[in-house]
């Protein structure tokens, strides 16, 4: 297991990104450091929400680094939620709110019809609006969420309110 210090180390803070007022934290430096982020993946891949679900659903974009690399850990397909305009073929597609801005996630429909429950993975959860477009859109096709794995979690912006799953961070701000 790592030690929270590690991998707090490893996230780094910049004021003002993407705009004025928003603390962002950074997850990219965890990749930088191979011997943290296998450990954190195969933390990831041992929680009971992972082995749980049939499939991964990763949320575009850092969510894909962390969710490619459980699915290959756990042995799972993994199934990508994107921003508009990225994937081809019949999609189904949520809009949602940010604490910047808005946005829309869409899914293959294809991609998840021969999988029944999903664990949601991303970097970050903040107001929740990104894990609860990719929820509705799970759900609009009947299926179950084991839960949401995250990196880190802003506890301040009670994003984890909005879910009826489980929600495990790594770290809490």
């Amino acid at each position: 297991m790592i030690n929270n210090t590690s991998l707090e180390n490893l996230i780094e803070a910049h004021e003002d990104f993407p705009k004025k007022d928003i603390l962002f934290r950074d997850v990219l430096p965890i990749l930088r450091n191979p011997e943290i982020f296998s450990s954190l993946i195969q933390e990831m891949s041992e929680l009971e929400i992972c082995k749980a679900a049939d499939a991964i659903l990763a949320v575009d974009a850092r969510g894909f680094l962390f969710g490619s690399s459980l699915a290959l850990k756990s042995f799972k397909p993994l199934v990508v939620a994107r921003k508009p305009d990225k994937l081809p073929g019949e999609i189904i597609t949520n809009n949602y709110s940010l604490e910047y801005g808005t946005n829309s996630l869409s899914i293959q429909k294809d991609s998840i019809k021969d999988y029944k429950s999903f664990l949601i993975v991303d970097d970050l959860l903040a107001t929740g609006g990104t894990v609860e477009s990719v929820s509705k859109l799970l759900y609009s096709q009947d299926k179950k969420i084991t839960g949401l794995s995250i990196v880190i979690e802003l506890s301040e912006l009670n994003g984890r309110e909005k879910f009826n799953f489980p929600v495990i961070s790594r770290i809490t701000y």
